[in-house]
């Protein structure tokens, strides 16, 4: 799964794009971290996740990561957009129509928070469970979330 991973990561990314992963990047992984990141293309920014925190200690960050952060706040020119690993039910922004942009639950459907995202078309979700196991472009997880919360009723 590993390889294939990489391979999605890089047939996606190129060398100078910029991507923002959302936490949780390595959990358990046999290989150390300076060697997976060593492999991924682009300008990475890490919003750090609960299973961070162990291979965090072992790498060199400032080598594979343009910024690591618990939040961000930024815009890729059209929209607003309010980075964290974890869900949130408001952020900066949300009354003008901003974005938040969240990990941490996976595909999960079956806690009680999900009625409360499900109804919030602004709050994308940018785990690889509903993105194709691959980087997603922001019009990429707009329609993947719209897929995936449009599924459950």
């Amino acid at each position: 799964m590993d390889e294939y991973l990489l391979t999605q990561w890089n047939n996606r990314v190129g060398v100078n794009d910029t991507i923002y992963i959302l936490g949780d990047l390595f959990f358990r992984n046999a290989v150390s971290a300076d060697e997976y990141l060593s492999r991924l293309y682009g300008k990475k920014h890490l919003i750090k996740g609960n299973h961070d925190k162990d291979w965090m200690k072992k790498a060199d960050l400032d080598k594979h990561f343009v910024s690591v952060s618990n939040m961000l706040e930024t815009s890729d020119g059209a929209h607003k957009i309010t980075l964290c690993h974890y869900p949130m039910m408001t952020w900066n922004g949300i009354a003008k129509g901003s974005y938040h942009i969240y990990a941490h639950i996976h595909n999960n459907t079956d806690a009680a928070y999900f009625q409360l995202l499900k109804d919030m078309p602004n709050a994308l979700n940018a785990g690889v469970d509903i993105n194709h196991f691959r980087p997603a472009t922001f019009a990429e997880l707009v329609k993947n979330n719209q897929e995936f919360k449009g599924s459950i009723i």
